[in-house]
């Protein structure tokens, strides 16, 4: 137990070559050492965990060995090398900046710089975590930074380059650090396995570089907490279990519900991985996740964006055949919003649920990539000789005057304007003129969403400005502004069902005009005019406006 020693540190690199995920860069930090051309400062930036501070001592002891290598690596056997390797080396002072960023402790270092090493040629000041330093330490060091003595080499890490200082920055050569891929940790978490005697599956260390998130560290902290629990035989059920990662099957699972449109299924399965322990909004991202993979699959080019192993990669590739790019879109849209509302909502896993109905609800037509279900051509209710013929038969009709004794009728429910363009229908020969023009713009209105775009369009009386080209008011700059997005819709909409070459759409804000608003008197007025019924129905019920 006492001579444990966790992976991070026992398998740290200690040449260059040895270095996982940085081959461009150590190969130029190599060539520089092998030609004598160093620089006083590096910065070395990049995310957590990927060998910024393993790159930078492993820098320092090369150009203090007595006897490097033909490629440029340190011999390992000489006093200096040595010395660095038993960690009592001079050469190498090592400050971090997180919990020594005052003043005083960078007037120290500056101290120290004054003192030339005893062994070898350079003395190397790496400063990890650099930007935690305070502005007052940061103009301390500038001096010190820019002219170094000739002996001084600093090497500045961090995983926050915004945060420093332009002055810093330009005084230094910067080196960004790459992300790790799945591919190069699962292959360097292999090799570990392989020294330290654990079996281990290419899929379960495949979810132990995903956990990772790009940094070798943590990777290796991972792999000793699954060996641990694994007892030496590493599995990929064992480890989501032990990671509480959830396993990808569901969300393959559940894309292929979706497609199907089985509901009840989508349900059960949701429920099951809520029984499991998973958060709703960690299910959510996963899932958005996994479309988003989908999405760069349908496409041999953005494939290599998929950062996974081989075998789950060829099964996104497979699944994503099966879906349309307007269907992957607003899915992700769905799963988009539902994440923004979540902490918001008082019933989160019903707001999961109907983000996963909505989703499997979804149509795969290419309507759907605006977010509106497609176009349906409805057969009307009546054809226009029924409707004439029976307005004929009803002008003899006397009307009657009510009574109030007599049993009033059943009100006959007025329905909204847009459920009337069922009765809307295009001939099959329609020309562009105003009559079809009107109808195709009232069709189109019920393909979008329900709103005050969809109102104003079903209302609208276009005017034919030219051959090609018309015109549509509307009484609100909001709802102008709303309804510009639509228009290429609605043009392409109307040049399809017209069958004209062009179609140009001019939208066109009227002042509102107060005096058009009838008061409720000049209503009663009005109608009373239209219908004489309502007169006489007014004066039996002696109503007085």
């Amino acid at each position: 137990m006492e001579g444990y020693m966790v992976s991070a540190r026992k398998y740290r690199p200690m040449t260059f070559d040895t270095v996982v995920g940085q081959g461009a860069l150590t190969t130029t930090l190599k060539k520089s050492i092998q030609t004598g051309h160093l620089a006083h400062a590096y910065l070395f930036c990049g995310p957590r965990g990927v060998g910024k501070t393993t790159c930078a001592r492993i820098f320092a002891k090369i150009i203090n060995c007595m006897s490097p290598t033909a490629d440029g690596e340190a011999c390992g056997v000489c006093e200096s090398c040595r010395a660095f390797n038993e960690q009592r080396s001079l050469n190498i002072y090592e400050l971090d900046a997180a919990s020594n960023n005052g003043v005083e402790e960078i007037k120290n270092l500056i101290e120290q710089t004054r003192i030339p090493p005893q062994v070898g040629k350079y003395k190397v000041f790496i400063i990890d975590e650099v930007h935690m330093l305070s502005n007052q330490a940061f103009n301390a060091f500038l001096k010190t930074l820019e002219e170094p003595p000739h002996y001084v080499i600093f090497i500045l890490a961090t995983t926050e380059k915004h945060k420093l200082l332009p002055t810093i920055l330009s005084r230094c050569q910067i080196y960004d650090f790459n992300r790790m891929t799945v591919k190069d940790t699962v292959a360097h978490l292999q090799r570990v396995a392989e020294q330290e005697g654990v079996k281990a599956e290419p899929e379960a260390l495949a979810v132990i570089a995903e956990k990772a998130d790009g940094g070798m560290r943590d990777a290796l902290s991972i792999f000793d907490q699954v060996t641990a629990y694994c007892d030496g035989n590493i599995t990929y059920k064992q480890t989501i279990a032990n990671l509480n990662v959830l396993d990808y099957d569901y969300y393959f699972k559940l894309v292929d519900y979706f497609l199907g449109g089985q509901i009840p299924e989508v349900m059960t399965t949701f429920n099951e991985i809520i029984n499991k322990g998973f958060e709703g909004n960690h299910f959510i991202n996963g899932l958005n996740a996994h479309l988003r993979n989908l999405l760069m699959c349908r496409d041999e080019g953005t494939t290599k964006l998929l950062d996974t192993n081989d075998d789950v990669r060829q099964r996104y590739i497979e699944q994503a055949k099966k879906c349309k790019p307007q269907f992957l879109y607003r899915a992700i849209r769905k799963c988009t919003d539902c994440d923004i509302n979540y902490k918001l909502s008082q019933n989160k896993r019903l707001l999961v649920e109907i983000t996963l109905i909505e989703i499997a609800q979804a149509t795969q037509d290419d309507g759907a990539s605006a977010g509106r279900r497609p176009a349906k051509t409805l057969k009307p209710l009546f054809n226009r000789a029924a409707v004439k013929k029976s307005v004929a038969a009803a002008q003899p009709a006397v009307a009657t005057t009510p009574t109030l004794a007599s049993k009033p009728k059943a009100p006959v429910s007025a329905q909204p304007a847009q459920e009337s363009a069922a009765a809307v229908v295009l001939p099959p020969d329609a020309k562009f003129d105003l009559e079809n023009l009107t109808r195709a713009v009232k069709l189109y209105s019920q393909t979008l969403p329900q709103g005050g775009v969809r109102a104003q369009l079903f209302r609208a009386t276009p005017r034919l400005l030219n051959a090609d080209t018309f015109e549509l008011k509307v009484d609100n700059p909001a709802i102008e502004a709303q309804m510009r997005q639509y228009l290429p819709d609605l043009a392409k909409y109307v040049q399809n069902a017209l069958k004209v070459p062009s179609v140009k759409v001019v939208v066109k804000v009227v002042e509102f005009n107060p005096e058009a608003v009838l008061s409720p008197a000049q209503f009663y007025v009005k109608m009373k005019e239209k219908n004489p019924a309502l007169a006489i129905l007014g004066k039996e019920m002696q109503l007085h406006l």
